[in-house]
């Protein structure tokens, strides 16, 4: 059932919103379901500017209603989750801490460069 959420939100978030604060590109990354099927946390990333994951999320949270609304209406479930947005930072750590490495090896080289030009 959390796959089945999860697609279905991937196909409104392609399909767009009004809201002009849900911008830059929205990734679900996650749907976990309650036990009883009542309460879905869904995880979401945002690719864009740094001020992007605030506002999208204050977006979502105007937002909710309509999306629980879709989601029920295509899944055609008997009782649709509530449903409540979480920001996934593990892209954005995931990105810091590659160019953290990028960096490093770039001092690297650039130091091994240094020291066989002084020899």
């Amino acid at each position: 059932m959390a796959h089945l959420i999860q697609q279905e939100l991937g196909r409104l978030f392609t399909k767009g919103f009004k809201d002009p604060r849900i911008t830059g590109f929205v990734t679900i990354t996650g749907v976990k379901l309650s036990p009883d099927l009542k309460q879905a946390v869904v995880y979401y990333s945002v690719l864009g500017e740094p001020s992007e994951p605030k506002e999208t999320a204050a977006g979502l949270k105007a937002a909710v209603g309509y999306i629980r609304r879709e989601v029920g209406q295509t899944l055609s479930l008997r009782y649709t989750p509530e449903i409540k947005f979480i920001f996934d930072e593990a892209i954005e750590r995931g990105d810091r801490i590659e160019r953290l490495i990028k960096e490093i090896k770039d001092r690297d080289a650039e130091a091994r460069s240094e020291d066989e030009t002084k020899e």
